[in-house]
């Protein structure tokens, strides 16, 4: 078996590809390398899935008056009279809301269609929604008015939540335990290039304009096209066709061709015992997350995760970027190439957490990420109270935006998408990743609609809430949160298997590079 080159072109083997296992280079292979066959894999699931959620969260921001605009004449021409300053807003909000709307219901509903239908056909049927909804809202430009750009980005959300359930699940099934953790990376750092892209596309120099608009909006259909041919030549995730559909030919022959080697006799094995181990349990759904004692913890660590990702006040800085770059002397074009310079850092330093990821763990780079945070919170709350007496106090604002972006791509921006797919076994695991997606997604829309009142309210003091919550995410990551670098998954599950009389279960820590259980006292 071992000698046969099960994956050379010859009918019905031409699926995911072919390789020459006698080459030097397939011999040298080892399955702890980013093989050209993952790397590509990994490659055709973000450019239709993490890059479009990034690129679509982002495509409104920089052409928001220009889009305004539209709906005021298109509002005109359908009731005879202008519109009214209140219902222009509460139309861009229903216009940016629906987004996130849509967002939980394909967030919740990715865990099931994940379970039913795979992974992999999960996101081909994701492609035609994005198609669609990218087309409603080029078109609405032109015929239907704002109402079919506001389906169009419910459609949207709907793509964007799937999309958010789904690639953190297939790039965390199709990497090697020691690689799990930058390939998870990956999916944010293709969350962060499309928000970049998005905003350099939509300055009026380029498509930010109303005649150009519809372009902008309309380049989503670009990365769809992409991840339609390319998905195709991909595999179904090993764990899905072992554990799921019990093909252990099938899942032997994705894992060759993702490792490039035939030596995968080992991960095939560790696959194969916990699908033996599910054989004999019954099958798991939403329920049974908050009834089974040994599921409840690592559901709570997961909605944890989610939480401190979305509450730690990241969109308010955002929505104060521009504005404190304004105070501090900057024009306003100026202002908004400063803003677009946060999200080239948060790109940057996003690569850097995917270099360091899987050699100082996730836990570690969480921690550091909250406190980091926490630390630029206070200097952007302090420079807001002085920025009014002392001009100065401006630039203290501006450094600590920058290094707060600094510190959330670090650890909270990428650890809590796939951080939720190693804490369960294979029957758990979609159904926990609908639940902290459905979190992530409300907690998305709570912040969007919430933060307007909270700094209508506490004006300077707007961003002390946040402290108080990153205090809270920071000391229960540290307190409960298990170090997942480098364990299987039924090492990280045995944990809280055995440990259900929680709360004073283990968590992990490093020691010398390698984990311990610690327990706690």
């Amino acid at each position: 078996m071992a000698d046969e080159p099960l994956l050379r072109d010859r009918p019905g083997n031409h699926r995911f590809g072919s390789i020459d296992p006698d080459s030097a280079h397939v011999q040298n292979m080892t399955r702890k390398n980013f093989t050209k066959s993952l790397l590509f894999s990994i490659f055709a699931c973000v450019i239709g899935s993490s890059y479009q959620f990034g690129f679509n969260t982002g495509v409104l921001n920089a052409p928001q008056k220009v889009i305004e605009k539209f709906i005021n004449e298109t509002y005109t021409n359908q009731t005879g009279h202008e519109i009214q300053e209140s219902t222009l807003t509460l139309l861009w909000s229903i216009t940016v809301s629906i987004y996130c709307i849509g967002g939980m219901i394909g967030g919740f509903a990715a865990g099931y269609l994940c379970n039913g239908f795979g992974r992999k056909r999960t996101m081909l049927a994701n492609i035609l929604l994005n198609i669609v909804a990218g087309v409603m809202a080029v078109l609405s430009k032109y015929f239907g008015g704002y109402e079919l750009l506001i389906a169009g980005r419910f459609m949207m959300g709907i793509n964007c939540g799937i999309s958010t359930g789904v690639a953190p699940l297939y790039l965390s099934e199709i990497a090697p335990t020691n690689l799990r953790g930058t390939s998870g990376t990956i999916n944010q750092f293709a969350i962060v290039v499309g928000i970049l892209v998005a905003q350099v596309l939509g300055l009026k120099q380029i498509l930010g304009t109303s005649d150009l608009w519809p372009y902008l909006v309309g380049t989503t259909l670009i990365p769809s096209v992409i991840q339609l041919l390319c998905l195709p030549c991909c595999p179904e995730t090993p764990q899905y066709l072992m554990v799921a559909k019990g093909d252990r030919a099938a899942a032997e022959k994705a894992l060759i061709y993702l490792r490039q080697t035939h030596n995968v006799q080992e991960e095939l094995d560790v696959i194969e015992e916990e699908y033996e181990k599910l054989k004999s349990e019954t099958k798991l759904g939403i329920r049974d997350l908050f009834r089974v004692s040994s599921l409840r913890q690592p559901l709570l660590i997961s909605v944890m995760m989610m939480l401190s990702q979305q509450l730690s006040g990241i969109n308010a800085v955002v929505y104060y970027s521009t504005s404190i770059f304004e105070r501090a002397g900057l024009s306003i074009e100026n202002a908004q190439y400063a803003t677009l310079g946060t999200s080239v850092v948060n790109v940057v330093m996003t690569f850097v957490s995917a270099v360091l990821i899987d050699h100082l763990g996730r836990r570690t780079l969480h921690l550091h990420g909250l406190g980091g945070m926490l630390i630029c919170t206070c200097i952007i709350s302090v420079g807001l109270l002085w920025q009014n007496q002392w001009p100065w106090a401006s630039y203290i604002c501006i450094a600590g935006i920058m290094l707060y972006f600094v510190a959330f791509a670090i650890g909270p921006g990428s650890i809590p998408w796939f951080y939720v797919a190693e804490l369960f076994s294979q029957s758990p695991r979609a159904p926990a990743v609908a639940v902290a997606v459905l979190v992530n997604w409300f907690a998305n829309f709570l912040v969007g609609f919430g933060f307007p009142v909270i700094q209508k309210t506490l004006e300077n003091y707007a961003f002390v809430p946040f402290l108080i919550l990153l205090g809270l995410f920071w000391t229960y990551t540290y307190i409960k949160a298990p170090e997942t670098k480098n364990r299987s998954i039924e090492e990280i599950t045995a944990i809280f298997r055995d440990k259900d009389d929680l709360p004073g279960y283990s968590r992990l820590t490093n020691n010398k590079g390698n984990d311990e259980i610690v327990k706690n006292v």
